[in-house]
Formats: C-alpha cells, structure tokens, sequence
C-alpha cells in the first residue's frame, strides 16, 4: 500500500474517531452530571474507544422515570397526626424543623408519628423480630431486599412466608437481581407454586436497549399488615446474621410500629409497580392507626429523582449540629460537599466522629475510605476501625435528639445510583439507646492518629481507588 493510500485510511480513520467522539460527548454532557465525573468518562472513552464505550454503555450514568403513586391519602392521615398532635413538629428545634421541611421538599414524605422504634442490633435481633411479625400477620406481608440468600437464614424466611401463605396471608417479595443471584429460575417457580408474589428488581434482559445493570434496589423493606415495619442495614443472609453476639457481620435495623409505617409501604407500593406494573391493590394497604407519641420521618432516594434526598439530608443534619455528629457507615467514599460538611463540623468544634471497618468486605473500598483519612484528621475528625468483624452498620447521630438509621452507605453510589431508604428519628429516647450502641463500638474500635506511616506502595493505591470513587 502506497503512502497516498495510508494517508487516506488515516484520514477516514481520524474522521471516524472524531465522530465517534462528538457523538460521546454530547451524550455524555446532556446527563448534566458533575464536571469531574464528564471529563473521567470523556477521557476514558478517548483512550478506550471500544472498551470505554462497552464500560459506560452498561455503568455509565443513567436518568430513569418511574410512574409515580398519588399517595394523598398518607398526606392527608400526616395532616390529621398533625392536628391532632401538634407537638410533633412544635416539640422539634428549629434547626431540626428545617432538616424535616427539607426531607418532605426532596421526597414528599412529611414528618409523621410513631408508636414504638426499637433498635435491633446484628442478624440474630433482627431475623428473631422479623419471624414473630410474620407469624402474627393476618392480610399481608411485604418483603423488599437487596440480598436474598436461600441459605438456612434465607429458608426460615421462606418457611415462614409460606406458613404466612396457608394461613391465607398475601405474601409480596422483591429481590434486586444482582445482589440476589440465586433467587431465579426454579427457586422463583416454587416459591410462586407456593402461593407468594416474587418480583426481581433490574433483571437483565438483552431485549433492553441499554440494561440498567449499575442502578440496583439496595433498600431492606419489611411491612406486616402495614402496621409493622422493619428497615435499616440488614439484608436475608446467614453471613449477616451469625448466630450469636460474636457471629456474622455487625449491624443495625429498626422496628417500627405507627402511622410512619405507611411511608415505608408506600415506598415498597412504587417499587413493586415499577418491578412488576402491577399496582397494590388498596385494600388494607393504609389501615387507619392512632398517632404516636415519637416522631420520625422516611427518607427515600433513588436516581429516578434528581433530588438525592439522602445526600442532602446528611449534608442539612451535619451543618444543622451543634454538639455532636458520630457517623458509622462500612463504604466511605464521599464528594467535596459531604467531605467540606464533616471537616467544617469539626473545626467549629463539633464532636465529630467517623466508625468505619478495619477490613471490609472489599480491599479497593477500604482503601479509598482510607484515602481521606489524613485531610479528616488534620481538621480535627475522630476516625475509628472497627476491626473485630465486617462493620455493616449505616446510621448517623445528631446532637442528642436526632438520628438517621437506614440502607444507605455514605458514599457516592449510595447518594446517586442506588435506590436507597433510611428513617429520621427525632426522639431524645431512641438516641439515647443508639449512642449507648455507638459508644461502645467506638470503645472497641482503634483510633487514628496522625502521622500515618504508610509506604509509597500504599499511598499509591489510597490515591488510585479514590480515582474510581464515583464507581465503587
């Protein structure tokens, strides 16, 4: 081939790319994401053309849209408990009203009340509570969890929603298809000749224009009767549960009876219609239920909303504190706002304390959590690991009458990608038994101090798997 011809090749080939990469980058700068995260993707599609094109068709960003539920009748049984018992919001301080008002903006759940919230701590706690709320139910049970597995934990469930079954209870389950692998095929088909409902949330289907592989369900949902409702960290797995105080991975959940229950259904309600498009049938979906004395509030989030309710509601509660913000989550990978929001919390001189793992379940995650210890520690931050097993535990204290358990790690994916849920509880009582909790994690765990003595190699990779935190 003579040099006229190659320089023709070239030319075509040039061309080629840089169609190849107006195309991209119009794409890709109509998501309207962050200037960081455009300009990584732009790059990595340059120097990858195939490859990038492949990484970002299945992981890059996507905008979705849900059909959304009229849940008018839950607004207006909130306004009933609100004149009814108007000391819900009076009894709350100013700065916690603002933090309420900003969650009901971003979400549309208002601040609503409860009967009773109990803190459950690790699996054996939580899977004990949950079998006795199955076994009392009498209309329905509604199960919606990121990991499924049909281990001996995952079969006690089971039997036990069959049981639920033969007693004439309406069972619903949702699992998310990738944190849930094993519950396909033949184990979907049983379950459904059983007598239940089983949904799976994203499943991928080569059918689908652009599979929405990297948007998962990771929310814990339980509702019995929408009366009693069960979220927080914990998913249906004998790894997390352990079968005594020692075993399985170190977690959180909340049980919850009241009127703020029908906010975790109706969260439940949209994610089975978007899964199934079936929607709940009504009837004793909502039953009407007294108002409480404790008031708390639902946070969900997803990226079918542009609001990320969960990260705001962080980043409003730590700028709101006064005297403390102890935060313990097991993936910490947070953007500049959340970064700058704990540091200026701690050099106003708030008690501001971070509980990761020592060693978690992911050696690229625990490095890049590591990679903002030393800007943290210099601004006055408390960092604690967890070393005696997976700390899976994600809840937050504020001062001493606010609190924030849920399913959310504190971490971009979790801000952005995931589905997520998470409860505010503003209730002096039900602080006073998480800090208990904390206080003594924080007394098994290991502090960090600056310096840390860290070799080249070990610098290199905090530095390297900070580069992949909008991914993790």
């Amino acid at each position: 081939m003579d040099l006229a011809h190659l320089s023709t090749w070239w030319t075509i080939g040039s061309l080629v790319w840089a169609a190849y990469l107006l195309v991209l980058a119009v794409w890709i700068v109509l998501q309207k994401r962050s200037p960081f995260a455009t300009l990584a993707w732009l790059f990595a599609l340059a120097a990858l053309p195939v490859l990038g094109f492949v990484v970002y068709f299945f992981l890059g960003p996507q905008k979705i849209k849900r059909q959304r539920l009229r849940r008018q009748r839950l607004r207006q049984q909130s306004r009933c408990e609100a004149s009814a018992a108007p000391e819900l919001e009076a009894g709350l301080r100013r700065r916690k009203q603002r933090l309420s008002r900003l969650v009901e903006k971003a979400t549309g759940a208002p601040l609503a009340s409860a009967e009773r919230i109990d803190l459950l701590v690790d699996g054996k706690a939580t899977f004990a509570a949950l079998l006795q709320a199955i076994a009392t139910a009498r209309q329905h049970v509604h199960l919606e969890y990121y990991i499924f597995e049909p281990d001996d934990v995952g079969q006690k469930v089971i039997q036990a929603l069959c049981d639920a079954v033969e007693r004439g209870v309406q069972v619903r389950l949702l699992v998310d298809a990738v944190g849930s692998p094993r519950m396909r095929g033949r184990r979907l088909r049983a379950l459904r000749r059983a007598g239940l409902e089983v949904a799976r949330f994203h499943p991928f289907r080569l059918a689908t224009l652009r599979p929405l592989l990297n948007l998962r369900c990771h929310r814990k949902i339980a509702v019995i009767d929408g009366v009693i409702g069960f979220t927080g960290g914990i998913n249906i797995s004998a790894e997390q549960s352990g079968s005594s105080a020692t075993e399985g991975w170190h977690d959180l959940h909340l049980r919850v009876q009241g009127p703020v229950v029908g906010w975790l259904q109706g969260v439940f309600a949209e994610d089975w219609l978007y899964a199934t498009r079936r929607p709940l049938p009504e009837k004793d979906l909502y039953p009407p239920l007294a108002a409480g004395q404790l008031s708390a509030q639902v946070v969900a989030s997803g990226p079918d909303s542009d609001a990320e309710a969960i990260h705001r509601c962080y980043l409003q509660a730590i700028s709101d504190a006064r005297q403390r913000v102890w935060l313990v989550t097991p993936y910490f990978s947070p953007g500049e706002a959340a970064l700058y929001a704990l540091s200026n919390a701690a050099l106003r001189g708030v008690d501001v304390r971070l509980l990761l793992p020592q060693r978690s379940d992911s050696r690229i995650v625990s490095a890049c959590a590591r990679s903002y210890y030393d800007e943290l520690l210099a601004r006055g931050v408390k960092i604690y690991q967890y070393p005696a097993r997976m700390l899976h535990a994600k809840a937050m204290l504020v001062d001493d009458d606010c609190a924030l358990v849920g399913s959310a790690n504190f971490d971009l994916r979790s801000f952005r990608l995931n589905f997520e849920i998470a409860l505010l509880v503003y209730e002096p009582n039900f602080v006073r038994d998480l800090s208990a909790q904390l206080s003594a994690d924080f007394e098994a765990s290991d502090r960090q101090h600056l310096p840390r003595r860290l070799s080249h190699w070990d610098r290199l990779a905090e530095a390297g798997a900070r580069l992949l935190s909008p991914i993790l």
